[in-house]
């Protein structure tokens, strides 16, 4: 039994460390200015690092995480050609019953992994700035569980700093980004697909995507500007107004929706005979793809639809509701 428990411990650690250096790798890469396979990179071994510590959990609260068929009272585990026994791959071990995490940090691993699947099998063009929010995030989460499943001796954040940057960003690169023009479209696709399935707390939430404010400073005194990120205090006028600040920016962060959509939430409101050939009739009528109406977008050829459009087919649908339902 002292053995057993030895070789389990043995076992934990060493998925632990290799879950470690899973990660650093990860942020290491995408902070290497030298590296154009960034996102691709951080998505592979941060996959790679979370499976690992998941494992490692199972593994120390002798819970099984292999594959397997219950046979009576007897086990038949599933094996490669090779015969080695089959593990479970992250989703499997987010979607336990005995997982020990919260649901948003799930979101963000699970949207992360959905990405995944979009990239392995082809090459991406630039979604690294699209993408660093929900990196970010991941980062904060691992650190934070792996010091509460675990030890605070493994946190890796002492291991890391603020990577520094040889640009600014203006606003006409600010819109670009908001706009998802220069996205592939499966990957602008999925983007916009899963973001519509959460709900705006979730969202917003830190644990799904990490939003950070960047102002530039200048220092009145000298010694005063020495540390490139100051932390505001969320309660203090200064914090404030910044957020306000922020609520103008994150309106222009607007959610899309395909046509497809559309018709089906409002026919879910009772507008039965509301369908495709009606809605392109109304964004005919009332020039819905002109920019300057600011009703939608197109990427890459599609186009999305904002909510402000959609609240105009619903006020069109009630003045005419006789002739919809």
């Amino acid at each position: 039994m002292a053995a057993r428990n030895r070789r389990i411990k043995s076992i934990k650690i060493e998925l632990l460390t290799k879950s470690r250096e899973a990660m650093l790798s990860a942020v290491q890469i995408f902070n290497n200015p030298n590296i154009q396979f960034k996102s691709e990179s951080f998505i592979v071994f941060s996959n790679i690092a979370w499976t690992y510590l998941m494992h490692a959990y199972y593994r120390q609260n002798n819970i099984e995480y292999r594959y397997f068929d219950q046979h009576g009272q007897r086990k038949r585990f599933h094996k490669t050609k090779r015969g080695a026994y089959k593990y479970w791959e992250l989703e499997r071990c987010l979607n336990d019953d005995d997982c020990p995490i919260d649901e948003i940090t799930k979101s963000n691993l699970k949207f992360l992994i959905g990405l995944r699947h979009e990239i392995e099998h082809q090459m991406t063009t630039r979604i690294d700035d699209y993408l660093s929010a929900r990196f970010q995030s991941c980062c904060l989460n691992y650190n934070q569980y792996i010091k509460q499943l675990f030890d605070t001796k493994y946190a890796i954040d002492k291991h890391l700093s603020v990577s520094l940057q040889f640009s600014t960003i203006n606003e006409e690169q600010a819109d670009k980004l908001r706009e998802f023009t220069d996205l592939p479209k499966n990957i602008a696709t999925y983007i916009n697909d899963y973001d519509d399935t959460l709900t705006d707390d979730l969202y917003n939430d830190i644990r799904y995507s990490y939003r950070v404010l960047y102002v530039p400073k200048s220092a009145n005194r000298k010694g005063q500007a020495d540390k490139v990120i100051e932390f505001i205090p969320a309660n203090t006028p200064e914090a404030e107004g910044l957020n306000k600040e922020y609520v103008l920016i994150k309106e222009k962060e607007k959610k899309k929706h395909l046509p497809s959509k559309i018709v089906e939430s409002i026919k879910a409101k009772g507008f039965a005979k509301f369908g495709m050939h009606q809605h392109t009739l109304l964004w005919k009528s009332k020039d819905g793809k002109n920019p300057n109406n600011n009703y939608g977008v197109s990427v890459e050829g599609a186009w999305y639809w904002y909510d402000n459009w959609i609240k105009e087919v619903e006020e069109h649908c009630k003045q005419n509701r006789e002739k919809y339902t």
